[in-house]
């Protein structure tokens, strides 16, 4: 008993001990920081923002935690509430800023304000509320359209059709950017419901779209979590109490405090615990996205296809500081209902975007579905029908990433009055042998994965001093990659040519409609499908 007393006193001086010296490494650190900026601000030599230097600080230091840990000053509040409620006070357009300054409305919202006043592709804003948009960035032309739900802003607009100069009155609303990106019969009776992001009351947009589907035909269902970067933890919740029975355990958070150890059961009346459910996701898709997919795939309710998950299974809590800023701090991690956690076991080791490297085995610890099968953790969801995407090529994604594509369905669309139906719509050649030649006359990297990797080998064999000695071989091998812009964009014919037709619609019809045309090349989605329904 003597010992057990002379331990327990050890153990709590330990205790106490470690606990002071958190306090005074804490307490050391900020009067440190404090006594820096003291000095810094008594003696720099030019004048200081401080604003800007303190977010900065206050960022870097977060960043030593993990890449969701980040502070939400109050201008940028209304930037975090579009991410979390898909909504916003403004005209409802995407815009983008053309080399001369102007600002292009690049694709209205449908029903948007935008729309309701005659704004369309290719106009081109000059001035808003009679004050330049020239000189400003694309940020601050942004802020100035939005504003509170019910007032007006007055735009002065270059027609893009016409030419003409005129000055358009639009009255901002309440802008919601609908969580569902396209919904619809894709084949065979199979519904399709395609998710960007798990914004707050996602349910009551799906829960619609599912019945309207039923009505429609559908007997099997796909839901689309590709490139869903996730979202609200309990809209997660919400849509896999659409697919099994209330009252079933649907995940558990667990974290430092006390209130992050809870379990989550689903509280909803399902939509249909029965219909056939096919859950498509990759590499993008995370968060809500891995607790949606990982719990339908526990309780095997759902085929799983695609590729692995990116792996985040850490839950972000908002609190609120001084100044009408914001923190938003990890505070647990969550659980899906076979007892794995999706996060990545190895956080520092990712592929390029970000995704789960390769985790061996070893580390890998078995769980089991509700039948039984066998699932793992180590992070992020292994899918159980895995289907490789289609790579695009670099002179492709080249002309996306300088957006030629979406500048040629402007142009396209200000020189064409109306398009056939989108279901009936494709570019004939000429038109595509138009496109060429416009965008042979960009500015992008139109070089081939080939083309890089016969420069990367000329630079090092310049470097070795052994270019001479290879030059005849490496001459005749550029005559036979090398290729002009207008070549390789009509090499690339069958790739690019889908990607142009999405966004020549979506100009006309609306983004939904231009997800619709994408479908039409979902080489992915197609081979998933014909597994699922084959049962392989």
């Amino acid at each position: 008993m003597k010992r057990l007393l002379i331990f327990a006193v050890l153990l709590a001086g330990a205790l106490q001990a470690n606990a002071q010296s958190r306090d005074f490494s804490f307490g050391k650190g900020v009067e440190t920081q404090y006594s820096v900026l003291k000095e810094v601000a008594a003696s720099y030599v030019d004048t200081i923002d401080y604003q800007k230097m303190l977010t900065t600080g206050i960022q870097a230091m977060l960043s030593t935690l993990d890449p969701y840990t980040v502070y939400i000053p109050e201008e940028e509040e209304e930037d975090f509430e579009l991410l979390t409620t898909g909504n916003y006070g403004g005209i409802g357009s995407l815009i983008k800023k053309r080399v001369d300054g102007g600002v292009l409305i690049s694709e209205p919202y449908a029903g948007s304000p935008a729309v309701l006043a005659g704004l369309a592709p290719g106009d081109t804003i000059v001035a808003i509320d009679g004050k330049s948009v020239f000189g400003e960035t694309s940020e601050q032309s942004t802020s100035r359209m939005k504003g509170v739900p019910g007032t007006e802003v007055k735009l002065t607009v270059i027609k893009g059709r016409t030419g003409k100069k005129e000055d358009v009155v639009v009255k901002r609303e309440r802008i919601h950017i609908p969580s569902i990106a396209y919904s619809g019969i894709i084949k065979d009776s199979i519904g399709y419901i395609k998710i960007t992001s798990f914004t707050e009351k996602l349910s009551r947009e799906v829960r619609p779209a599912l019945a309207d589907l039923k009505n429609k035909g559908a007997k099997r269902i796909v839901i689309d979590l590709r490139g869903n970067g996730g979202g609200v933890m309990e809209e997660a919740v919400e849509m896999i109490s659409m697919f099994v029975p209330k009252g079933t355990h649907a995940m558990s958070s667990k974290g430092r405090l006390e209130t992050m150890n809870r379990e989550y059961y689903t509280t909803s009346a399902p939509f249909d615990t029965e219909i056939p459910l096919l859950v498509m996701v990759n590499s993008s898709s995370a968060s809500a996205s891995e607790i949606t997919s990982g719990a339908l795939q526990d309780l095997d309710r759902a085929t799983i296809a695609g590729k692995r998950t990116f792996g985040k299974g850490l839950i972000q809590s908002v609190r609120p500081v001084p100044y009408n800023g914001q923190v938003k701090v990890t505070t647990g991690k969550y659980y899906i209902p076979s007892g794995r956690c999706v996060q990545a076991i190895d956080y520092s080791h990712r592929n390029e975007d970000g995704s789960v490297g390769n985790i061996p085995d070893s580390l890998k610890k078995e769980f089991k579905t509700i039948k039984g099968r066998s699932v793992y953790d180590g992070g992020g969801i292994t899918p159980d029908i895995e289907v490789d995407e289609h790579v695009y090529s670099r002179p492709t994604l080249s002309l996306a990433y300088f957006d030629i594509t979406g500048d040629y369905a402007i142009e396209y669309y200000k020189k064409h009055e109306k398009i056939a139906p989108a279901t009936e719509f494709y570019l004939t050649d000429e038109e595509y042998e138009d496109f060429v030649n416009y965008a042979a006359s960009r500015e992008f990297d139109a070089r081939s994965a080939a083309q890089t990797a016969l420069d990367q080998l000329i630079t090092m064999a310049k470097r070795e001093d052994m270019y001479d000695l290879y030059k005849a071989e490496i001459d005749a091998l550029a005559e036979k990659v090398n290729m002009d812009k207008a070549q390789i964009i009509r090499v690339k014919k069958a790739e690019i040519k889908p990607i142009l037709e999405e966004e020549i619609v979506s100009r006309y019809y609306f983004p939904e409609m231009g997800e619709m045309v994408a479908l039409r090349v979902d080489t992915q989605l197609d081979k998933a499908i014909e597994k699922w329904v084959s049962g392989i």
